[in-house]
């Protein structure tokens, strides 16, 4: 009988697990190289990264020493995980292995440097690289759009070509994220038009979304859903969560609530959608559709995520939640808040309590914002790494408006750079400005 794609990936996810348990078990002979490197890929692509890592680490433990393919997967897991001090310590490991000229274990490295947050020494890296190829030059694209460098990512992208090489499919979803991300709307539809006329490359919905994304992020949302109407695909879930990040971020409730009506049709049991409608509705205080939407969610037993920003301090993970009192250190970091306090209001920073939706009164919506989870690991941050060392924070959700302006205005007093990784995106914080030039 004929498998399904499902099936099939099981099937080699569990062969893959059942590799992992009987590892001890396994003769020596069959513990190389090549028996390590297919376990490890295996759980990489299966999303497995933190297992893959503690596998990598016990085939180091054996001394069998890694290669080229081993390191292309241990690095792609660190690039997921955002692990930076691990990327590093892989790193020095490539180099002492002397596959630090291998293209493919190259490419990982620029990859991992730029989703990692530092994407000087993801450019330092791809400059240096012997020899590149699509892969290297759409890592490094790919970079320039996390971080906001629209621009460089387009100049990146001419090169590519003056170096004689053609982009593909995925060097158009990675261009047409950078423009979203910068703003860069003529020049994100420019590319758009040109795939198939230049290039012969027939976008997909990847590169519909990133339209979508595109548009909506400048405030076009009428023009974002003009032009779904209008593609030859049936629109999908990315697409309309797309629009519905957009009509949350400019206020366009009905929008936003057509645009929440395609997703459950799509994905009914999404919290994701739930929370944004509902959070569309307070934004234009329609509290009794605020009411209605967090009832819906409750009826079919749905929790909204708790925003959660977390710290790397000495190779240990410290998370945060908003209004968090778990921490050791919790009177040292709520007494520097307190401290800050006054010297921000001498600055003119202000609390923005339009991104407190509750219908609570104004005090209390200040009192909210006050400890948002980027505000708490923050403060850790500064009391825990030691000066000239970049603070760098993940944040699972977007980061509000309020908490954006509330990091600019620490970087200039504190005089250190912050780096903020949500979902959108990484911000570069440093001397009361952002990288992003306050467009997300």
């Amino acid at each position: 009988m004929r498998r399904t794609n499902v099936e099939s990936n099981y099937v080699i996810l569990s062969s893959v697990l059942n590799a992992c348990v009987n590892i001890p078990a396994l003769e020596q002979d069959a513990r190389n190289v090549v028996s390590w490197g297919a376990l490890i890929a295996g759980y990489v692509q299966n999303g497995y990264n933190e297992v893959a890592m503690d596998i990598y680490g016990q085939m180091r433990q054996e001394g069998i020493e890694a290669s080229e393919y081993i390191f292309s997967s241990v690095l792609k897991a660190c690039a997921s995980l955002a692990g930076l001090e691990k990327g590093r310590q892989i790193h020095s490991h490539v180099i002492k292995t002397r596959f630090d000229s291998d293209v493919y274990v190259g490419s990982a490295l620029v990859d991992m440097y730029g989703k990692s947050g530092t994407i000087d020494d993801a450019c330092q890296l791809f400059d240096k690289m012997p020899q590149r190829n699509v892969v290297s030059w759409n890592a490094m694209i790919a970079s320039c759009a996390q971080h906001g460098h629209g621009k460089k990512a387009l100049s990146f992208f001419e090169k590519m070509q003056f170096d004689g090489f053609m982009p593909n499919y995925i060097t158009f979803v990675c261009l047409l994220t950078a423009c979203s991300h910068a703003g860069l709307v003529e020049k994100g539809m420019c590319y758009f038009n040109s795939m198939t006329r230049d290039y012969g490359i027939v976008p997909g919905a990847e590169h519909y979304a990133c339209i979508v994304d595109l548009l909506g992020r400048a405030g076009l949302l009428v023009e974002a859903e003009e032009f779904m109407k209008s593609i030859p695909l049936k629109p999908t879930a990315s697409m309309w969560g797309a629009l519905l990040g957009a009509c949350r971020v400019h206020g366009n409730t009905e929008l936003g609530r057509r645009a929440a009506e395609c997703l459950f049709e799509l994905d009914p049991h999404h919290s994701g959608t739930h929370v944004l409608l509902s959070n569309i509705y307070a934004a234009a205080s329609r509290w009794d559709d605020v009411a209605k939407a967090r009832r819906v969610m409750k009826d079919i037993g749905m929790k909204k995520e708790p925003g959660r920003s977390w710290i790397g301090v000495k190779n240990k993970e410290h998370s945060f939640y908003a209004n968090d009192k778990t921490h050791p250190l919790t009177k040292e970091i709520y007494a520097l808040l307190e401290n800050w306090s006054e010297q921000m209001k001498k600055v003119g920073y202000a609390s923005d309590t339009n991104y407190v939706l509750l219908n609570v009164e104004e005090k209390q919506k200040e009192d909210f914002l006050y400890y948002h989870s980027e505000k708490l690991a923050l403060a850790f941050g500064l009391l825990s790494i030691p000066p000239g060392i970049p603070i760098r924070i993940m944040k699972n959700l977007r980061m509000c408006g309020d908490c954006h302006t509330y990091i600019k205005f620490i970087s200039g007093i504190v005089g250190r750079e912050i780096v903020v990784r949500d979902t959108n995106r990484f911000h570069h914080f440093r001397g009361n400005t952002c990288s992003c030039g306050d467009y997300w």
